[in-house]
């Protein structure tokens, strides 16, 4: 993908920077990983710090210094997340404030002039993230103003342009829960409205791991090859790697960071929970394959003395492993991808990964 801040290579993770910041994560220390592209959330960054404050320092990227791309989310997720305080209609998004109950209204329109507020260099269209278990009907008529919501955003970017002299370019979200029928009208209409990238949105929301592989699988094959997928919020290291064996491009998903901070840990040969007594005095490094700051320097035994004694360090430690980890996977699978031994190599590393696991089982904190 060619866009405003630099190029990306997919298949490629997102690190989750809802507010502006990826967690515990210093910008150069996501550079030093080769985080090519960051996600934050236009819901959050509306709230807080809002628009006159990013407009007045010249967008996202010049308030966070990340000079890489950014991806916003449009706020449709928190549609579904924050359901006891909103309300949808074919206008748009009525919703209190989490912060305090004030009142907002989020429109196709509206999310379009935040998300050009914010500078970021790739928009999501205004959607709703259907929740499961989901009726039928419900799916079908929550779709259908979806697609009419992606129509107005459209149009709502034709008569806009960016603020800080770089391109910003809209994807639109197919949505329609587990219902084949639903998805593929979704898809067609989206695709006929000729987006520069789809994703596909719904999933990892409750339901069955089988269900979201095969409507993810079903969704690919009806969108563009020579344009960006992206699978919202997903997901664990085996989900990305089933996702891009089934043609996806783009992935995101708050698990490395959120995980890292819980003392647990992604490596080559499966999850570690740091907190476990039997890394107390293991010299070893979290992942001898991984070249991270983390594992280049610290054992487990120092990461699994710093959770105990709750010192901030292991969190941003951790984290930056697991980022690092999600990075090497999306980039490693491209070079096997084009070298044609992406499924050996996929099924050799899941393999690999269940051992370490079913080793190190969880314990509480």
């Amino acid at each position: 993908m060619v866009l405003g801040h630099g190029e990306v290579l997919t298949p490629v993770f997102m690190p989750v920077g809802t507010q502006g910041t990826v967690k515990a994560v210093q910008p150069r220390e996501l550079e030093e990983i080769n985080a090519q592209i960051i996600l934050g959330n236009t819901y959050h960054l509306y709230l807080r710090p809002g628009c006159e404050v990013l407009e007045a320092a010249g967008g996202l990227h010049a308030f966070n210094r990340w000079n890489r791309p950014i991806l916003t989310d449009s706020g449709g997720f928190q549609v579904y997340s924050l359901a006891d305080l909103r309300g949808i209609a074919e206008e748009g998004i009525t919703f209190k404030s989490h912060l305090d109950g004030s009142v907002h209204k989020f429109t196709p329109e509206g999310v379009i002039d935040i998300q050009r507020s914010l500078g970021s260099d790739v928009m999501m269209v205004l959607d709703e993230c259907t929740p499961h278990p989901c009726e039928e009907e419900y799916a079908r008529t929550s779709n259908a103003m979806t697609v009419r919501w992606a129509a107005r955003c459209r149009e709502r970017l034709a008569q806009t342009g960016p603020l800080y002299g770089k391109d910003q370019t809209l994807f639109a979200i197919v949505q329609g829960s587990v219902y084949p029928a639903i998805r593929e009208a979704s898809a067609r209409a989206l695709v006929d409205m000729d987006f520069e990238g789809y994703a596909i949105g719904g999933l990892a929301v409750g339901e069955p791991t089988d269900v979201m592989y095969r409507i993810t699988e079903f969704c690919t094959a009806m969108l563009p090859a020579q344009k960006p997928r992206y699978l919202m919020g997903v997901g664990t290291p085996e989900n990305l790697l089933e996702g891009i064996a089934r043609g996806v491009d783009m992935f995101d998903c708050v698990m490395p960071t959120r995980n890292g901070r819980n003392a647990v840990v992604f490596t080559r040969t499966g999850k570690l929970n740091l907190r476990n007594a039997r890394h107390r005095k293991d010299p070893a490094p979290l992942d001898d394959g991984c070249s991270c700051y983390t594992c280049r320097t610290f054992s487990r035994a120092y990461l699994h003395h710093l959770f105990r004694a709750r010192e901030i360090l292991g969190l941003q430690l951790a984290s930056i492993h697991n980022l690092a980890f999600y990075l090497w996977l999306t980039s490693t699978a491209r070079e096997a991808i084009l070298e044609g031994r992406f499924s050996p190599w996929k099924d050799a590393l899941l393999a690999a990964m269940h051992r370490e696991e079913t080793a190190d089982t969880i314990s509480p904190p």
